[in-house]
C-alpha cells in the first residue's frame, strides 16, 4: 500500500509541476510577445485558461490525498462521542457520493458527449472535460488510502 500511495503521490505532484510550469511558460510568452514583438499571441489566452482549470482541479484532488482541503469544522469541532464518529461518516460519504456523482459521473458524461471545439487552439472540449473524472479519480483513491491506513492503524492498534 505505501508503494500506491507513493506512485499516487508522485504523479499527482507531477501533474501539478507540469501543469505549473505550463502556466509559467504561457505567461512568461504571453508577456514577452505582447510588450517586445508588440503583438499578443491569442493562443495563450485560451491556453492559461485551459491550464489554470487543470491545475486547479489537480491541485484540489492533491489536497484531498494530503488531507489539507478546505472544511468547515464548525459543527465538527463540537461534537463529541458517538455523535462525531456518525457526523465524520456522514461527511465522508457526503463527500465521496459527490465527487463520485458530479466528477466521475457528469465528468465522464460531460467529456464523452462534448461535441464542441476550442476556437483558437482547435482541441475538442472533450480533453478540457476529462480532467472532472480524472481529478475525480484522484480524490477516490485519496480518500481509499486514508480509510485504509485508519482501518490498519486501529487493527494494529487492538493487536
Amino acid at each position: 500500500m505505501k508503494k500506491f500511495e507513493k506512485i499516487l503521490d508522485t504523479v499527482m505532484r507531477f501533474l501539478m509541476a507540469l501543469s505549473m510550469f505550463a502556466l509559467l511558460a504561457g505567461g512568461t510568452w504571453q508577456i514577452f510577445s505582447r510588450l517586445v514583438l508588440g503583438d499578443p499571441s491569442t493562443f495563450t489566452d485560451e491556453f492559461l485558461r485551459y491550464v489554470l482549470i487543470w491545475a486547479s482541479l489537480i491541485g484540489s484532488a492533491y489536497c484531498f490525498y494530503r488531507d489539507e482541503h478546505l472544511a468547515l469544522d464548525l459543527v465538527k469541532s463540537r461534537v463529541k462521542g458517538t455523535a462525531a464518529v456518525v457526523l465524520n461518516v456522514f461527511i465522508e460519504a457526503a463527500t465521496l457520493f459527490f465527487v463520485c456523482y458530479v466528477f466521475i459521473y457528469g465528468g465522464a458524461t460531460l467529456a464523452m458527449n462534448a461535441l464542441n471545439i476550442s476556437s483558437v487552439m482547435h482541441i475538442p472540449f472533450s480533453i478540457l472535460y476529462s480532467i472532472l473524472p480524472i481529478s475525480g479519480v484522484f480524490i477516490v483513491l485519496a480518500r481509499i488510502l486514508k480509510y485504509a491506513q485508519l482501518f490498519s492503524e486501529k487493527k494494529g492498534g487492538n493487536n
